[in-house]
C-alpha cells in the first residue's frame, strides 16, 4: 500500500523530472536554436521562432514549479505538448516516438500535480467571512 508520504515523494520526483526535461528543451531552443534547425524545418517552423517558443515553455515551467500555480502550469504545459503532437500529426507522423515522449511528459506533469495535492488550493477556495 502506498502511504501519503510515498505518494508525495513520487509526485515530487515526477514534477522535478518533468521540469528538468522540459527545462532542458527550453534551454536548447533559447540558446542553441541552430542545433534544432533540421527539426524546425521539418515541422514547418522557422529557426527564428525558437526563442519565442522557448519563452512560452519557460513561463509554463515556471508556473508549474510554483506549488500555488502548478495547476495553471500543468494546463499550459499540456497545451504546449498538444501543439507539438499536432505538428507531428500534420506531417503524417502518427504514433511517432516524439509523440509518445509528449504523451509521457504530459502524464508525468499531471501525475506530479495530482500526487502533490497542488490542485487543492484551487478547488478548496472559499470566500473569507466578513469581519464585523
Amino acid at each position: 500500500m502506498i502511504t501519503s508520504a510515498t505518494r508525495r515523494r513520487l509526485a515530487l520526483a515526477l514534477r522535478l523530472s518533468a521540469i528538468l526535461i522540459l527545462g532542458a528543451d527550453a534551454a536548447v531552443m533559447a540558446f542553441r536554436p541552430k542545433a534544432l534547425a533540421a527539426e524546425f524545418a521539418a515541422t514547418g517552423f522557422e529557426t527564428a521562432q525558437a526563442p519565442q517558443i522557448a519563452a512560452i515553455l519557460a513561463v509554463s515551467i515556471l508556473l508549474y514549479a510554483i506549488p500555488r500555480t502548478a495547476l495553471l502550469g500543468a494546463i499550459c504545459i499540456t497545451g504546449f505538448l498538444g501543439g507539438a503532437i499536432c505538428a507531428h500529426v500534420r506531417l503524417g507522423e502518427l504514433a511517432s516516438p516524439a509523440q509518445w515522449i509528449c504523451v509521457i511528459l504530459g502524464v508525468m506533469t499531471w501525475a506530479g500535480v495530482r500526487g502533490s495535492k497542488s490542485w487543492q488550493p484551487w478547488l478548496d477556495y472559499s470566500e473569507p467571512a466578513d469581519r464585523q
